[in-house]
């Protein structure tokens, strides 16, 4: 079993930046995709970005490509996502998932149903 823990949610101005973490333990062997989602009151949770876990392959909701960069540090277990040129449509809540499916396509992890876990989550918020 892999356990998740999001960090690095915090308040920034539209325009700004921002870095989460998600830090895995536990059988982090068996992952093959991690990814983050975020969710917004009312509305049901949209992928924002995936990464394999190993080689490295990305890849981004059109709404953050360009703005938005998925990294990882295989030594530290650690996810990342760098958030550029935020907007308010950003917030609020972020979710990183890990995935041990095998899929060819990268696109396939864009849906809520590949993945085995989530973390807890890490507030976002965006001003204007």
């Amino acid at each position: 079993q892999v356990q998740l823990v999001e960090s690095g949610g915090g308040l920034v101005q539209a325009g700004g930046a921002l870095r989460l973490s998600c830090a895995a333990s536990g059988r982090t062997a068996s992952v093959h995709v991690m990814a983050w989602f975020r969710q917004a009151p009312g509305k049901e949770r949209e992928f924002v970005a995936g990464i394999r876990w190993n080689g490295g392959s990305t890849y981004y909701a059109d709404s953050v490509k360009g703005r938005f960069t998925i990294s990882r540090d295989n030594a530290k277990n650690t996810l990342y996502l760098q958030m550029d040129e935020m907007k308010p449509e950003d917030a609020p809540v972020y979710y990183c998932a890990f995935s041990t499916v095998i899929y060819y396509s990268l696109s396939r992890y864009s849906s809520r149903l590949a993945y085995d876990s989530w973390g807890q989550g890490t507030q976002v918020t965006v001003s204007s």
